[in-house]
């Protein structure tokens, strides 16, 4: 079974962030405090989401269809999506 990395604390539900990275090819060890990539800091299902987004080639109208809920309800969850990735870009 493939572990997902975990994007937040089990304790204090704050950010994680990356301290070790281990090469499968050789035994290079990474150390440091790393921040995670912006599409990590996001939760699963806004992840998905992203995903799902670009599978269907950017088709909103794909996307409400495919859900089963109207155009403007996808449009929101969009919108709501873009609000939250330029909160975490400043």
């Amino acid at each position: 079974m493939e572990m997902k990395l975990p994007i937040f604390c089990p304790s204090c539900e704050s950010a994680l962030r990356v301290s070790q990275m281990t090469c499968n090819n050789c035994p290079t060890t990474v150390n440091g405090d790393f921040d995670l990539p912006l599409y990590l800091k996001l939760n699963r299902e806004d992840q998905n989401f992203i995903l799902e987004f670009f599978l269907s080639s950017g088709s909103i109208k794909e996307m409400a269809k495919q859900a089963n809920i109207s155009y403007p309800t996808m449009r929101n969850k969009l919108d709501d999506l873009i609000e939250k990735i330029n909160s975490l870009k400043s």
